[in-house]
């Protein structure tokens, strides 16, 4: 691209061949209409099927679209960090390749970000938010426990949901955060949340409209399990707590 895109997006993906395609029609179809640049980033987090190649075979009909293969499996927190801090945009937003919450989102979230927001953290949780498709119910219990954990041991009492996968920067915000974040799984929400507060920058939060898409790897045990976004968190709290984070104000 000739010009620094307005705004990045930044897509995880893993094993998901049979809807990224879709998504990425979805996603070109929205910013197609805007008059703005834009880049679309999707990161295959070292992905068992054709995802990677399925997303590249679609750069002939999605513009601006570059597709980073991860061949090892390293988890979602690696792979948006990478997408985080290989964007460009003056405006950054990342997103499930699942599509379980819509670009669309973006025109709410730009607003806030050109007022002054930095970061605005998409909700399920806050008046506003409609869930579509809700989990099953005991995946809902374990993550409403979770969310409560995460309030009091980080202190984010005002942040009902902050797993959402739906959060944009400004351009600042996503590097600033990004290279400091060290959480390679799930665990990395919260990360992001917490750094970005204590760096100084506006976290804002906006309801979304979310629906459940099956094929989840969120499982109790496990490298993707409950259990690891526990261990995540009170490591989390250990490095805010012995300055391993490298905290100096921004803002």
């Amino acid at each position: 691209m000739e010009n620094k895109p307005y705004l990045s997006i930044v897509i995880p993906a893993y094993r998901e061949q049979e809807r990224i395609g879709t998504n990425l029609l979805e996603i070109e179809s929205f910013l197609s209409g805007k008059n703005f640049n834009y880049e679309i980033i999707v990161v295959v987090d070292g992905s068992p099927d054709n995802t990677a190649q399925v997303a590249k075979n679609y750069s002939s009909q999605v513009k601006n679209l570059r597709v980073i293969d991860n061949k090892k499996n390293h988890g979602k927190g690696y792979v948006v960090r990478q997408g985080l801090l290989e964007a460009k945009g003056e405006y950054v937003v990342f997103l499930d390749a699942d599509g379980s919450t819509s670009i669309t989102h973006v025109e709410k979230a730009l607003p806030e970000l050109e007022k002054g927001a930095d970061v605005v953290i998409g909700s399920r949780k806050i008046k506003g938010a409609f869930v579509q498709i809700h989990q099953p119910k005991h995946r809902e219990i374990m993550g409403e426990g979770g969310n409560w954990l995460i309030r009091i041991v980080l202190g984010l009492w005002s942040f009902p949901d902050t797993q959402c996968g739906f959060k944009m920067l400004t351009g600042q915000a996503a590097h600033e955060v990004a290279k400091r974040m060290v959480v390679d799984r799930f665990g990395f929400d919260f990360e992001l949340i917490i750094l970005a507060k204590v760096l100084g920058f506006k976290v804002v939060q906006m309801p979304v409209r979310w629906l459940n898409e099956e094929g989840s790897t969120v499982s109790l045990t496990g490298p993707n399990g409950f259990i690891q976004v526990l261990i995540d968190l009170f490591k989390t709290k250990w490095r805010l707590m012995t300055g391993k984070y490298n905290i100096k104000k921004i803002k």
